[in-house]
């Protein structure tokens, strides 16, 4: 991968380590394992492996358990601050990038132990430090959730 900054720069994937160095989340609240098709300034997707040994699936719901839709807009935001990362390049790497809305938030199906997440992310736009992103999780080609993200990255 290089490390220069230019629209539609593409890397193939990236492991967690290396999504660890670019975005400052940590189990338990890392909720992406791997970014694939990352194209610069553009579009990336993250993949999610669910796996019954995360912790919220002890109390979301015990008897059968199902990711919480929160996460799942998380994993779209961590997805979409990777790609924030990529685009920037190295000085953006372990940067927050705070929430500012979540709209159009739509859950279709349940994701269980057992599922990969694809987490498809899209620029709408970007002004400044702020930026907007369509997302889409899906398993099995299936939609689970859609929102539409905005976010701002910050220098803390």
């Amino acid at each position: 991968m290089t490390e220069t900054r230019g629209k539609g720069r593409t890397v193939d994937a990236i492991d967690v380590l290396r999504v660890m160095e670019m975005i400052p989340h940590r189990y338990p609240f890392l909720m992406i394992d791997k970014a694939i098709e990352l194209i610069a300034d553009e579009s990336a997707i993250g993949i999610k492996n669910v796996s019954i040994n995360e912790a919220h699936f002890q109390g979301h719901f015990a008897r059968q358990p199902v990711m919480p839709g929160v996460l799942i807009i998380e994993a779209m935001a961590q997805t979409a601050a990777v790609l924030v990362a990529h685009t920037l390049g190295k000085e953006a790497e372990g940067k927050l990038v705070y929430f500012m809305s979540v709209d159009g938030g739509r859950f279709r199906r349940p994701v269980v132990p057992g599922d990969q997440l694809r987490i498809m992310v899209r620029k709408e736009r970007q002004r400044g430090n702020v930026w907007k992103f369509a997302g889409e999780a899906k398993v099995d080609g299936h939609v689970c959730a859609e929102a539409v993200i905005t976010a701002m990255i910050r220098d803390e």
